[in-house]
């Protein structure tokens, strides 16, 4: 058991796969020379030359539609998008033809590629740079999700995610890539679907992802010291979602606050309170409530960007209403 960084755990499994296999290969912007806007590539393409560590023009859609014809051809690529807002320039390539190539093909053609995206707020990229649009891609059939919190997640997840057959989004919060965690020695990986009970609890459920589970961490250590008991569920993935840990957590705790960075109007918060309330609704002793990101876009200064968010306290208030 090693304690490491964010970044460092994403670094070393990126290392271990392109040794492993000689079909991955990486391609983004800034990702070489550079070593990564997040300094998640520093050093691979010393290691590994250009062949392999491609740094690619500044067009989403070319750098993506690249990624799905390597795949197609025989390659593992994996695609660097440096924050979730750029995605949009390639929306069509990813919703389109990556997502849909297998099915429309009846499972002849797989696209075995992963797509990381920067996303959240917090570090001060203002407006345009501070979106979590994870909910988005949960949306679409044919890909998968995953919004890993902590380093054991990202070497996990990261893990499977070179295995998958067809597009993995990679989400990661970038007021993470700096924060340390427990590591395990050995060749372990997270299946995806896999929620983790990071806190056991009676009185009341929190559910977050990605940066939000550290929000809703804070807000349990809070409600225990006024006597609240709260359990803490971290999804690890929003496709596939771990559908049966949510409703066996509220089936126990009787109460769910669940906890995201983005917007409350349509945002995927809303889908776990419809789940809660499909499968759960006779065990409910309070509505679901949910502590989301304040309705603007998300302000450059630092402290109006942090009242934009969730913070622990308004989640900890949320979940003693609910009592």
């Amino acid at each position: 058991m090693a304690e490491i960084a964010f970044r460092e755990a994403l670094r070393q499994t990126m290392r271990e796969a392109l040794l492993a296999d000689d079909r991955v290969v990486m391609i983004g912007e800034d990702i070489g020379a550079y070593g990564g806007s997040y300094a998640v590539t520093k050093g691979l393409l010393e290691e590994f030359g250009p062949e392999r560590i491609m740094d690619s023009p500044i067009s989403e859609s070319v750098v993506v539609g690249c990624g799905i014809g390597a795949a197609m051809g025989g390659l593992r690529p994996m695609i660097e998008l440096m924050t979730i807002n750029f995605s949009l320039l390639a929306f069509d390539q990813i919703v389109n033809n990556a997502a849909k190539l297998s099915y429309m093909s009846g499972g002849q053609i797989s696209v075995p590629m992963i797509i990381r995206m920067a996303s959240g707020a917090g570090s001060q990229l203002a407006a345009q740079h501070s979106h979590s649009l994870e909910g988005w891609y949960a949306h679409i059939p044919g890909i998968k999700v995953a919004v890993p919190y902590s380093p054991r997640d990202a070497r996990g997840l990261l893990r499977t995610a070179f295995s998958e057959p067809n597009p993995v989004i990679f989400i990661e919060h970038t007021a993470l890539y700096a924060r340390k965690g427990e590591v395990p020695d050995g060749d372990y990986t997270i299946p995806f679907g896999q929620a983790e009970v990071l806190r056991e609890g009676s009185d009341v459920t929190l559910i977050g992802y990605s940066g939000s589970v550290h929000q809703a961490s804070q807000a349990a250590e809070l409600l225990a010291e006024s006597g609240c008991h709260a359990e803490l569920l971290n999804l690890r993935t929003l496709r596939p979602l771990d559908v049966e840990a949510i409703i066996t957590s509220v089936r126990k705790t009787h109460r769910a606050v669940v906890v995201e960075d983005d917007w409350k109007f349509g945002g995927f918060a809303g889908e776990i309170a419809a789940i809660i309330m499909e499968g759960a609704f006779d065990n409910l002793d309070a509505p679901v409530a949910r502590v989301c990101g304040a309705d603007v876009p998300i302000p450059y200064a630092k402290a109006l960007e942090q009242a934009a968010l969730p913070s622990a306290q308004q989640i900890a208030d949320a979940a003693l209403e609910l009592m």
